[in-house]
């Protein structure tokens, strides 16, 4: 029997509140659980607040996705382009490897489930071969991470980062999310939904790179919220940009 259109946007709408309900739940449940890891979420829970006011203004899953890629390469460049100032390079390099890890999770969660339900054989192709490329991008990340700026290969291992993530940047723009969006423009408010669970699963996930937890949900998620508390207890102790 053929389901109606609107039924199944539905049905896709529904299935992406609930998931972001039981991320929700999962993370007060670790709230009351542990003090320590309370202040540690103060951050994440900011974030939330400041992601509801962006993502009223973000139209498409498109942008949200293409907004963090221009922030990825102002902190890359932040780093690049200021040698020897080693403070200035840690605090972006920090903020980097904390925006990537979280767009990677927030992609493989959200983004890719959604080329394969909406793109065919054509999006599980698209979404095996991005996760792929994630996890090249995860274990460079998972060394830059914990090398300090006065290593002589700090912006060495960053460029080695860069040149795969760059790529992988242009083909997404370029190709996968033109496919997807074309794939909703029937589908109502589904790209804006799409934008905001993006960004409510940025605010849970890990904020460093864990390659061995892998790119496909559930496993991925199970992984997220066991490590991103422990993550997010040692950011308190990194320097960021002020």
């Amino acid at each position: 029997m053929q389901v109606s259109p609107d039924i199944d946007k539905h049905r896709s709408i529904h299935h992406l509140r609930s998931r972001d309900k039981l991320k929700m739940l999962s993370i007060r449940y670790i709230s009351r659980t542990s003090p320590r890891v309370t202040g540690a979420l103060q951050p994440t829970l900011r974030l939330r607040r400041t992601y509801a006011i962006e993502s009223a203004r973000m139209a498409t899953i498109t942008e949200a996705i293409t907004k963090d890629h221009g922030e990825l390469k102002h902190y890359y460049n932040e780093v690049i382009q200021n040698p020897g100032r080693h403070d200035h390079q840690q605090r972006f390099g920090n903020q980097f490897t904390w925006e990537l890890a979280r767009h990677s999770i927030g992609e493989e969660l959200v983004v890719y489930p959604a080329f394969e339900r909406y793109l065919g054989d054509k999006g599980k192709k698209m979404a095996e071969d991005d996760r792929k490329e994630h996890h090249q991008v995860k274990e460079r990340l998972k060394i830059f991470q914990g090398m300090k700026s006065t290593d002589p290969e700090y912006t060495t291992k960053l460029k080695e980062i860069w040149d795969l993530l760059s790529e992988h940047i242009e083909e997404e723009e370029k190709r996968d999310l033109v496919s997807l969006e074309s794939a909703l423009m029937n589908k109502g408010e589904e790209s804006h939904e799409l934008a905001t669970s993006f960004g409510r699963t940025k605010a849970f996930v890990p904020t460093r790179s864990h390659p061995s937890a892998g790119e496909h949900p559930p496993f991925e998620t199970v992984m997220g919220l066991l490590m991103a508390p422990f993550d997010r207890v040692a950011d308190v102790f990194r320097k960021f940009p002020k």
